[in-house]
């Protein structure tokens, strides 16, 4: 191999005539162990670097809140779908009770008066809701509220708090 710096500048090795100066060909990414988007990163300036860096961020957080409402709309249609189920339940639940009470009572109506037995069957039902009320208000009074989220909304410095002047 020849070292160019040996010959005048702008000769060849040979003749010592004037070099023509060829076009640079485009750089094989893949001869230099490089992908196409390192190469480009080194020619881009930081200022073009960070603005292809917002607008990735920028599609990527787009891309993540149709990913977001796309698994909401499903996951939504699927609870619409059970709750649908429950609702179907609970009226048929209704239903057997209403049943078993009106069997209940046509069974007492044997043995005694039917508007007695009705009424023993009205005080049942009564009792049973009776209890239901007093165990609901207890378990309701056993909530304590969201604790943590307000000790931590209290440690807010006044400067990010916007309701608050700030020194």
């Amino acid at each position: 191999m020849t070292n160019p710096q040996h010959y005048p500048s702008g000769t060849g090795p040979v003749t010592g005539e004037p070099v023509r100066e060829r076009p640079v060909p485009p750089v094989d990414v893949t001869a230099t162990g490089e992908t196409e988007a390192e190469h480009r990163a080194k020619e881009q300036s930081i200022g073009e670097l960070f603005s292809s860096f917002t607008e990735h961020l920028s599609a990527l957080f787009r891309k993540e809140v149709q990913l977001a409402k796309a698994e909401a709309t499903t996951s939504v249609k699927q609870a619409g779908a059970g709750a649908g189920m429950f609702v179907g339940a609970a009226v048929a639940g209704l239903l057997l009770l209403i049943f078993v009470s009106m069997s209940l009572m046509w069974a007492l109506g044997e043995v005694m008066h039917l508007g007695l037995a009705a009424l023993i069957v009205a005080v049942i039902w009564g009792v049973i809701a009776a209890v239901l009320a007093v165990v609901g208000k207890n378990r309701m009074q056993e909530i304590k509220g969201l604790e943590q989220t307000q000790e931590t909304l209290q440690e807010i410095p006044p400067t990010l708090n916007p309701k608050k002047e700030t020194p």
